[in-house]
């Protein structure tokens, strides 16, 4: 809403008392993030926007809150929708009844797949729902110069979206080694940020001692890719925002909210990264954040703090992030500040949710200029033979909790084809990038270790960050079989064992997302990965999905698996799967 003379006369008005607001919430415990402290008072809204907090005050409609605790409403500081597993209209219906009004995505998943038309349709989408979606411009499409994406996006590319208002600005800048080599094209990604005078997310596994400097000196904002109390000291002593991280996969914030304290409170966040529906459903969203913030002995201020202001300032939300006067009417009422469960949420002053439900119509986006991308060519069970010259091989060795993985060393069997042998003792799999937007008829193997398979195989078109299709197995015949489901069926999720499918997904918006509710996603997943743990064997330590569909990226340590080869990440260079 523009401001005119008028809206701001009301406005002042209601503040003094002279008039009733639109809408008041009497008698809350009012999260007060600039003092830390909670008050008892009323907030009242006039035009979408608060006009003042404590009153007593009057409004149109007022809301009892008998004694709730009202708070700003929470900001994601970092995600990627598509890795929900759902739209953006559908993901807005899921997080907003949890207290969620804000999110600052990164369509990386999308626009590495479909380029540009899969931004404006994630644009499109977010004019769907209540939830405020604000996005980032991917900044590494692809995440390295290995990786075979469906799109490639330069700096002259970034330029449009970056000139748009709606665009808050560059997405977490994966390629490190790109901007501490000095990269010309890398660095002119930088330089359009800058002349756009927007910011720029970081992503910087790893990196310390002078190169994290020269990183930072980029103008790197935010980093949530810390795994250590000593990488967070050394971001915040950087000038960097720490993103505290809790997703589906990575679950670093109940270890990090450790170097929280009252004097470097301001300079963190709260984050998801990558979430799919069964977390939300199961545990919920920054209201989740939250409840680990206290339970690690933070209090519930300052654990409101980081979702909420401090995020705005970040990102210069200068109009919400805190509930005081002049501020956006987000708000979200909780039952009590230990387990944050959401009583009702209100964005822009209009009530969107109550007592967990989504109150507002639900429509969609047409997705059609988005819709699945599977190209394969060439491919065939033979492509899958691995001509090992030697038994002793290499292995990626997935680390419970996390996508990071070991550089692993093993001693396996070879048969007459010199192709890997299953050794069920081992828990050793094989594992396949098979390249889906193109046609090249790439196909990278490796090993997995660690993932648990005992029997056939899953297959997923989601292989961070290019998504081709990633696949592991026990033998090739289940493994082409599952490959061949996902081309069928226009990419999505499949489970397969003796050339049948067990379970399957679709997911026809570009591979990576579902055009169904939320919770015929979730059922789904349910019957995915019970098949997949109880018949497949999955080890119940790793998510079947998501810790399969970040061992092809290249920006996390130790070794991944792309549609070329074995990659290791630290040495930023291709590898034999042989050992020397």
């Amino acid at each position: 809403m523009t401001m005119t003379g008028n809206l701001l006369k009301r406005r002042i008005a209601v503040a003094r008392g002279l008039e009733p607001g639109d809408v008041v919430l009497k008698d809350c415990r009012i999260v007060d993030v600039y003092t830390q402290t909670i008050r008892t008072g009323d907030i009242v809204v006039a035009d979408g926007v608060i006009a003042g907090v404590g009153g007593p005050y009057e409004g149109r409609e007022v809301i009892e809150a008998h004694g709730a605790y009202a708070a700003p409403g929470l900001i994601e500081s970092h995600i990627h929708i598509e890795s929900s597993y759902v739209s953006p209209e559908e993901f807005g219906r899921l997080v907003v009844p949890l207290g969620t009004t804000t999110v600052v995505a990164d369509p990386h998943e999308i626009v590495n797949v479909c380029g540009l038309a899969g931004l404006r349709y994630m644009m499109e989408a977010a004019e769907k729902t209540a939830l405020d979606i604000r996005f980032m411009v991917p900044s590494c499409v692809p995440a390295t110069p290995f990786d075979h994406s469906g799109a490639v996006l330069e700096a002259d590319d970034m330029k449009g979206p970056l000139a748009d208002d709606r665009i808050l600005g560059v997405g977490e800048f994966m390629n490190c080694p790109g901007i501490l080599n000095g990269d010309d094209a890398v660095l002119d990604k930088l330089v359009a940020a800058y002349e756009a005078k927007k910011p720029i997310d970081g992503h910087s596994p790893g990196i310390s001692g002078k190169d994290l400097q020269a990183y930072a000196s980029a103008r790197i904002r935010t980093d949530h890719e810390c795994f250590t109390l000593d990488d967070v000291e050394a971001r915040l002593q950087a000038g960097i925002y720490v993103m505290l991280r809790n997703g589906s996969a990575c679950h670093d914030l109940p270890n990090l909210v450790k170097a929280v304290t009252p004097a470097n409170l301001r300079r963190f966040l709260l984050c998801s990264d990558d979430l799919h529906p069964k977390t939300i459903f199961e545990k919920g969203h920054l209201n989740e954040h939250l409840r680990l913030c206290v339970a690690a002995g933070l209090s519930p201020e300052a654990a409101i703090t980081m979702a909420t202001l401090n995020a705005a300032d970040c990102y210069h939300f200068d109009d919400r992030g805190a509930l005081a006067p002049g501020k956006r009417a987000d708000i979200v009422l909780f039952e009590d500040l230990k387990d944050f469960k959401a009583l009702a949420t209100f964005i822009g002053g209009r009530k969107v949710a109550e007592k967990g439900r989504y109150s507002l119509p639900f429509t969609r986006a047409d997705y059609s200029a988005v819709g699945s991308s599977v190209c394969i060519a060439g491919f065939s069970e033979d492509k899958l033979v691995m001509h090992l010259t030697s038994d002793q091989v290499r292995t990626i060795d997935i680390l419970p909790g996390g996508v990071v993985t070991e550089k692993g060393q093993a001693s396996i069997r070879r048969d007459d084809r010199d192709d890997f042998i299953y050794d069920p003792q081992a828990d050793i799999v094989k594992v396949a990038v098979v390249e889906r937007h193109h046609g090249t008829g790439n196909v990278g193997l490796g090993l997995l270790r660690g993932y648990g398979l005992k029997r056939g195989a899953v297959a997923v078109s989601i292989a961070h960050d290019s998504h081709n299709i990633i696949v592991a197995g026990t033998n090739n015949g289940d493994m082409a079989a599952a490959v061949k489901a996902l081309e069928t069926q226009k990419g999505g999720m499949a489970i397969v064992l003796d050339g049948q499918v067990l379970a399957a997904i679709p997911l026809p918006i570009a591979g990576l997302m579902s055009d169904q509710p939320a919770a015929a996603v979730d059922a789904a997943m349910d019957e995915l990965y019970a098949k997949a743990h109880h018949i497949l064997g999955v080890s119940d330590e790793v998510d079947v999905i998501m810790t399969l569909c970040f061992m092809s990226l290249p920006v996390i340590p130790k070794l991944k698996l792309l549609d070329t080869g074995l990659f290791d990440v630290e040495a930023f260079d291709f590898v034999p799967v042989e050992l020397d």
